[in-house]
Formats: C-alpha cells, structure tokens, sequence
C-alpha cells in the first residue's frame, strides 16, 4: 500500500477523495457548467505516487490542490497535492457522459507533499504552485465554493472516511500540461507563513 508522511509518521491512506470544480474561475477555464451540487470522485491507494510523470499513455495535465489528511473525525493536517488528470481522455469520457475514472484514477495520478498537522483550519489556508520559479496557481479557502468542514461533512452523509485517507479540495485556474524536465514547487501557507513545501522534476 502506498503512504503518506505527516510530520515524519507514515499513514496510509485507504482512498483519496477528491473535490472538483470547487472553484469558479476553474470551472470558466475549462468551459464547464457550475454543478448544483458538490462534485466528487475517489483515487484509489494505488494512484498515489512520489514521482511526477508527464505522459502516461498520453500527456498529463497537472491541477494543484489544498489537501487534508482525515483523523478521528476531522481534518487533522494539510499539505499539497497534485491530480493528475488525462485531460483529452477526460474530455472524450464527459463528452460520452461517461465516468471519470480512467482520466482521474490511473497509477500515479495523486501525488503529495508531506503533511503538516493543524490545531484548527483558518480560512487564511492557502497553497501556491510555481513552475521553473514562476507562479502558475494560487488557490485556498478563501476562493472554494465548499470550504473544508463543508466538505467534510457532505462526504461523511454517503461515505465513510478511514483514518489516514486524503481529501483533494479541488484546483483553481491555471492549470496546464507537465513539461518532462521542468521543476515544480507546491507550498501551503496560512498568513503568508510557509507551512509546507516540495519540488518534484518532472519525469
């Protein structure tokens, strides 16, 4: 099974559920409809990787995520993550009305950095994504059409979460294809204070 690290204590998650459009300006960007309800999709353990491809069976595209570890109830760290998506499968499933799974859920689609442990989530919670130096997303609380506790508590109506599982909260604009070779940074923050960060060279 594949791991995460909090704090330097290796969980492991049982699932990684994730938000989608949770942002407006996202939504836009893609040409898609604002949903009525909370859109969500599950990565099983197996999509979780420590290395970021830029082609499996076609070019991936990356979209950067506020995630959080669930804990007895509640979520008990936060970190950063990329979902990894098939964007021309992706496209050609929604086009069909099919499901998402074969864009979304494939091995090494969910990647993170390690996660940092909260006393409390503040809507200052924020994440950048930098590429080669240059900042290509921001997102956070703030910007979500669901916020965190929001979405905890719809998943927990039709879904049990394990201790350790992961929750994608979702990506803003600025999406866009992995170069092979070029070097990615994810951060959170909260007030502007660094909480974690990881690089990753594209492979």
């Amino acid at each position: 099974m594949n791991t995460a690290v909090v704090e330097g204590r290796v969980v492991t998650p049982s699932k990684v559920v994730c938000i989608g459009r949770n942002y407006v300006e996202h939504i836009t960007e893609l040409g898609n409809e604002v949903p009525d309800d909370m859109v969500v999709f599950v990565k099983p353990n197996s999509a979780i990787s420590s290395n970021l491809h830029a082609v499996h069976q076609e070019t991936l595209h990356y979209e950067g995520e506020l995630c959080f570890i669930y804990q007895n109830g509640t979520f008990s760290a936060v970190g950063f993550g990329f979902d990894l998506t098939k964007r021309q499968l992706q496209s050609q499933l929604k086009a069909k009305g099919l499901p998402w799974e074969r864009a979304k859920a494939f091995n090494g689609s969910a990647i993170f950095s390690d996660f940092t442990e909260l006393e409390s989530i503040s809507d200052a919670l924020s994440f950048e994504l930098s590429i080669n130096n240059e900042i290509v997303q921001q997102g956070g609380i703030s910007l979500m059409m669901y916020k965190p506790l929001e979405i905890l508590a719809e998943l927990q109506r039709f879904m049990t979460l394990e201790n350790g599982d992961i929750v994608m909260t979702g990506t803003p604009k600025g999406v866009g294809e992995v170069v092979r070779g070029a070097q990615y940074q994810g951060r959170v923050l909260c007030n502007n204070q660094v909480l974690c960060s990881a690089t990753w060279t594209a492979k």
